[in-house]
């Protein structure tokens, strides 16, 4: 551990490390806020919650839209990513329908974060995301088909729609088992053979 100048006591942690550490937080933190109260929750309040001040939040964030592109952007990373890993430890089919059960599950958490972006700053984070996501779709749904076993006529920008939509028609349903009755749905129609 560096010492300082004087050599009797440790440095105190590179401001880099602490600012890293606050983005960090404040994402997390927004993440949670925003699944709460939606997007147009106090940015006040997830300062507080994350244990910073309103400045810091706004020397990372000068913005809502901001703070939304970066939550967005990470949750979309995770989704990704986690498209890599069924691919790498599942059978093409259950990587396929388990990637597509998280994408509805994103769809449904992201709907009202999604379209603020989209209506406040137009284009600004959408395409970049879009396109990650169709890329991950893309991956999972191509191992399957080269398997065999998935639909040779169906494309990712096919079923990104598809499952959005179920996100959109089931937002203010009772029936909490709908949504995943509609992604067996479009499964179905997505294999060759039953599942």
């Amino acid at each position: 551990m560096p010492t300082s100048p004087r050599g009797n006591s440790p440095a105190p942690p590179p401001r880099r490390t602490d600012a890293r550490v606050n983005r960090d937080r404040l994402v997390a933190t927004a993440q949670e806020v925003f699944a709460e109260l939606g997007p147009a929750a106090s940015l006040n309040q997830i300062a507080q919650r994350a244990g910073v001040g309103p400045g810091t939040l706004y020397r990372h964030f000068p913005n809502r839209q901001a703070l939304l592109a970066a939550v967005l952007r990470d949750r979309i990373e995770r989704l990704v990513r986690q498209a890599d890993v069924l691919t790498a430890t599942e059978p093409p089919d259950d990587a396929l329908a388990h990637w597509l059960r998280a994408l509805l599950a994103h769809a449904r958490l992201n709907q009202g974060m999604g379209s603020t972006l989209m209506v406040e700053e137009p284009g600004a984070p959408g395409l970049d995301c879009h396109r990650l996501i169709l890329d991950a779709a893309a991956g999972v749904l191509t191992r399957a088909q080269e398997h065999g076993t998935a639909r040779a006529d169906l494309a990712a920008a096919d079923l990104i729609p598809l499952v959005a939509g179920i996100a959109l028609s089931t937002t203010h349903t009772a029936d909490p088992t709908q949504p995943a009755r509609l992604l067996d749905l479009v499964l179905d129609a997505t294999f060759t053979t039953p599942r």
